[in-house]
């Protein structure tokens, strides 16, 4: 487990470890769909530090509806696809690939 998530800073800084948590899988759906991360990777050793980071460095937020957004752009969680199986999730269709919505 990263260090920074044993710190009650970044549990208060998203209003609590459910938030916290469900900022974090939706942020990871997010990266292993294609967004594109909203800080320096160099030195990052995986998505989970770089979503942690992120986090800490005021990047990415839960907006009101429950999404997770962006002061910079909108971040996409919710991709078609990206919860194969779950009730109203609909597969990505053939040859296309997750995309980040940007303000343009």
């Amino acid at each position: 487990m990263l260090d920074e998530l044993k710190e009650e800073g970044i549990v208060n800084k998203v209003g609590g470890r459910f938030k916290l948590s469900t900022l974090i899988q939706k942020r990871m759906v997010a990266l292993n769909t294609g967004a594109k991360p909203q800080v320096d990777t160099r030195g990052l050793p995986d998505r989970m530090a770089i979503v942690i980071q992120e986090i800490l460095q005021d990047k990415i937020y839960l907006d009101a509806s429950g999404e997770v957004a962006s002061k910079n752009q909108t971040i996409m969680a919710n991709l078609p696809g990206a919860y194969p199986g779950m009730p109203g999730s609909t597969p990505p269709e053939p040859g296309s690939t997750a995309r980040q919505a940007s303000d343009e």
